[in-house]
C-alpha cells in the first residue's frame, strides 16, 4: 500500500450532514468535525514543508509512562482498585514503544503482583482486594510481558485454575467476581488468562461459546449480556473469546464485519464503539483489532483474506497521529481531552494494529519508519511472541499438584 495523507479537501467531503434536523448528538459530531479540520488543515501546512510529518513522540509517551509507573499523580487515586491494570497498560504501552523498563524495575512490579494475587487464586485490585477477573487478565498479561522465570512462577496457577471455576456460571457465562455480574468481559478475562497459563480444559468452558454468541445483537455487533446495545469493547471480547476457543462458525461474522466497518468515521479516521457515538481513540484498538481476527476467519475459505485489511489503516494513523498526542507525552481520547494512561495503551496498541493489519505483510507506515510500533497480538493485547513464551513455558511447567491434606 502507498505512504500516502489524505488531503484536507477529500476529508473536509465527509463532513456529516444533520439533514437540517439538530440534535444534542449530531451537535456534538459536528463540532468535533470542525475541531478536527482545523487541525488536519494546520497539519497539510506543516507537512508542505516537512515530508517526514506526522511524527510519533516516542520517548515523549514512553517518559509519561516510565514516570507512571514509579508515581501517579493524585487524580488516579480513583483507580485504587485497578492497580494491575495500571501496570499493565504501563507496561504494554511502553512494549509497543520498544522501551520497557530496566530488570530491576520489572522485578519489583513481580514482587508487587504476587501481594495481588489471593489465596482463592484470583487477582484483586491491590493486595488484599477482592478478586476480580479484570485485575486477573491484567495482572497476568503484564507478567507475560515481563517475560521472565520470577514472573512466570510468581502465578499459582492451580489457585487460578480454582479461582476461575469459582466465578463459572451453570449457562458457560463468568462473572467478574464471586456474586457479581456476568457480562462478555468476565468471559474473555477467564479465557485469555486460561489459555495464556495453559490452565484451559473443554469443561470449564463448556457452553460458554453459546453464551457468547448469544450476546451477538441485531446489529452485528456484540453487546455486554444478550439483549444489550452492541458495543466496541464488547464486541472484540466476543470474537477474541469465539477465535481462542476455535468456535466463530457460531457466529455471524458478516454481520460482525459490516457493524465494525461503519464504525470508522469518515471524516476524524479513528473508530466510534457505537452507533451516532463520537470518535474515541480508545477504539482503535478495540474496534481495529477486530478485524485481523476476521481476516484470519475468512482466510480459512479464502487463503488471500489473511493479506487482506479490510479497514482504512492509513486515516486511523492519522487521526491518532496528527489529532491524539499530547504536547508533554501520552495520548488522548480526542482533541481537548486530557491524557490518560488507559488510552494511551489502547490508542498505541491501535496504531500498532493499524501498521501491521492481519501481521502477514510488511508493516504499513504513516509518516517515518520511525513511527513504527512492535507489533501486538489481536488476541491477547501482548506481544504475539510474549504470548507464545508464556504458553510454552507452561507448558513444560504443568502447575504443582497440592497437597489437600
Amino acid at each position: 500500500m502507498e505512504n500516502c495523507i489524505r488531503c484536507f479537501d477529500d476529508i473536509s467531503k465527509a463532513a456529516y450532514d444533520d439533514e437540517d434536523i439538530v440534535t444534542n448528538t449530531s451537535s456534538e459530531q459536528v463540532h468535533v468535525e470542525n475541531v478536527i479540520l482545523r487541525i488536519y488543515k494546520q497539519f497539510e501546512e506543516k507537512a508542505s514543508v516537512d515530508p517526514d510529518l506526522p511524527k510519533l513522540k516516542k520517548n515523549s509517551h514512553a517518559n509519561y509512562l516510565k514516570n507512571a509507573l514509579m508515581q501517579l499523580p493524585q487524580s488516579y487515586s480513583c483507580l485504587e482498585a485497578s492497580r494491575p491494570w495500571l501496570i499493565y497498560w504501563i507496561l504494554h504501552g511502553l512494549w509497543c514503544l520498544k522501551d520497557l523498563p530496566d530488570a530491576s524495575t520489572l522485578s519489583q512490579v513481580v514482587n508487587f503482583l504476587a501481594k495481588c494475587q489471593n489465596k482463592d487464586g484470583g487477582y484483586g485490585g491491590g493486595p488484599g482486594q477482592f478478586s476480580h477477573l479484570g485485575a486477573t487478565y491484567a495482572a497476568v498479561n503484564a507478567l507475560s510481558i515481563i517475560g521472565t522465570d520470577e514472573a512466570y512462577n510468581s502465578i499459582d496457577r492451580s489457585a487460578l485454575q480454582n479461582f476461575l471455576w469459582s466465578v463459572r456460571e451453570v449457562d458457560g457465562s463468568f462473572a467478574v467476581h464471586r456474586g457479581g455480574e456476568q457480562d462478555i468481559r468476565g468471559a474473555y478475562c477467564a479465557i485469555s488468562v486460561a489459555k495464556v497459563t495453559n490452565i484451559y480444559t473443554d469443561m470449564l468452558f463448556d457452553k460458554t461459546a453459546e453464551w457468547i454468541v448469544s450476546c451477538q445483537s441485531y446489529e452485528g455487533g456484540f453487546a455486554g449480556c444478550p439483549g444489550m446495545e452492541a458495543h466496541g469493547g464488547y464486541a472484540y471480547c466476543g470474537i477474541a473469546s469465539l477465535a481462542l476457543l476455535n468456535r466463530t462458525q457460531l457466529c455471524d461474522v458478516d454481520a460482525l464485519l459490516r457493524w465494525c466497518a461503519n464504525k470508522q468515521t469518515s471524516l476524524e479516521g479513528g473508530f466510534q464503539g457505537r452507533t451516532n457515538k463520537l470518535v474515541d481513540a480508545c477504539y482503535s484498538f478495540w474496534q481495529g483489532a477486530i478485524f485481523p481476527i476476521i481476516s484470519a476467519i475468512l482466510s480459512q475459505d479464502d487463503k488471500e483474506m489473511i493479506e487482506t485489511v479490510l479497514f482504512n489503516q492509513g486515516a486511523l494513523q492519522e487521526y491518532i497521529l496528527v489529532c491524539c498526542q499530547a504536547s508533554d507525552g501520552g495520548l488522548i481520547d480526542k482533541p481537548g481531552k486530557p491524557r490518560d494512561i488507559y488510552h494511551t495503551c489502547y490508542t498505541l496498541s491501535g496504531l500498532s494494529i493499524a501498521q501491521h493489519g492481519t501481521g502477514a505483510n510488511n508493516p504499513y507506515t504513516v509518516g517515518t519508519p520511525h513511527n513504527e510500533l512492535n507489533r501486538t497480538h489481536p488476541l491477547h493485547n501482548i506481544g504475539p511472541h510474549l504470548a507464545y513464551n508464556a504458553l510454552h513455558y507452561f507448558i513444560r511447567h504443568p502447575p504443582p499438584v497440592k497437597d489437600k491434606n
